[in-house]
């Protein structure tokens, strides 16, 4: 014969809940509080904020900006000091380089000293801002042209910390990055973005991180504030463009003959720029910053958006 199955008593239920409530309090001590401002600042970025967040476009030249008080981080200090706090941020960074496209998905981001030969200053720098795997998820779930890995590997390279370290200096912002898919056309680039402009409406700041001139074959730290004709020409060129709304020639950078060839022979610092405005709204007005070029052929060029 079964034992006879006994009913819990209003004794056992209150001892149940009572327990439920300790290790539910133990595990919220246990992320701490910071971990639990993240949490709470990425459930109000899977909701609209009923506006758009700025996007950027940062030139972000060597990575010592991330630890010298000069002209070009003092600008982007004021930038950051400027703008209401983003729930996150998006970088679009010159060097994260792949195969396919990837977002960081991971809860803390490790910063990445992608570079050699620099001080210890910049070599012991850390950047701890934390991550946001679900905006890593909403970010992939947006993306139709093309799937989006989760990546739990990569971190924040120089192309984004080094800026955000002057702008948000506090690290207190989740960040996440994604990739530049090596295999994608400069306009395969421009309407993938274009993807991730509802991104804005839920408080995330899109940040293209790169330079419109980057020839470092034919950098001369001689000239720290001074360009080369061809650089400036096609520095002015590419505003102008800007101004005139005029994408499309902007993705067909290749066709804007020799000086566009000089500042752009390989692509990955002039892409992100395609990335912040491909999140441009019609009519959003875009303002301008550290617009001068440095080493002869390294353009500093930044813009906002909105």
């Amino acid at each position: 014969m079964a034992p006879m199955r006994r009913e819990p008593s209003e004794r056992d239920t209150a001892t149940s809940m009572r327990r439920r409530a300790i290790i539910k309090a133990l595990s919220l001590a246990t992320i701490g509080m910071s971990a639990i401002g993240t949490l709470r600042q990425t459930a109000a970025a899977l909701e609209p904020r009923g506006r758009k967040t700025p996007a950027l476009f940062v030139g972000h030249g060597s990575p010592m900006n991330a630890v010298l008080d000069n002209a070009w981080s003092r600008r982007w200090a004021e930038i950051g000091a400027q703008l209401e706090p983003p729930t996150a941020i998006l970088c679009v960074s010159a060097h994260w380089e792949t195969r396919g496209t990837h977002v960081t998905a991971m809860d803390r981001p490790r910063t990445i000293h992608d570079f050699s030969g620099f001080p210890d200053e910049l070599n012991n720098k850390r950047y701890p801002a934390p991550g946001s795997p679900a905006i890593a998820r909403q970010t992939a779930e947006m993306v139709r042209s093309a799937p989006v890995g989760l990546d739990q590997a990569w971190g924040l390279d120089h192309g984004s910390w080094s800026v955000l370290a002057q702008m948000f200096p506090r690290a207190d912002v989740p960040v996440i990055q994604l990739s530049l898919d090596t295999t994608r056309s400069p306009e395969a680039h421009y309407e993938l973005a274009r993807e991730l402009t509802a991104l804005r409406e839920r408080g995330v700041l899109v940040l293209g991180s790169g330079n419109i001139v980057h020839n470092l074959r034919r950098a001369d730290r001689r000239l720290a504030d001074s360009g080369f004709d061809w650089a400036l020409e096609f520095d002015a060129r590419v505003k102008g463009l800007i101004d005139a709304g005029d994408h499309r020639a902007l993705i067909r950078y290749d066709q804007l003959g020799r000086a566009a060839q000089l500042s752009i022979p390989t692509s990955e610092h002039y892409l992100p720029l395609l990335y912040a405005l491909a999140v441009k709204g019609e009519a959003e007005p875009i303002a301008y910053f550290n617009d001068a070029a440095t080493m002869g052929s390294i353009s500093m060029r930044s813009l906002i958006i909105g």
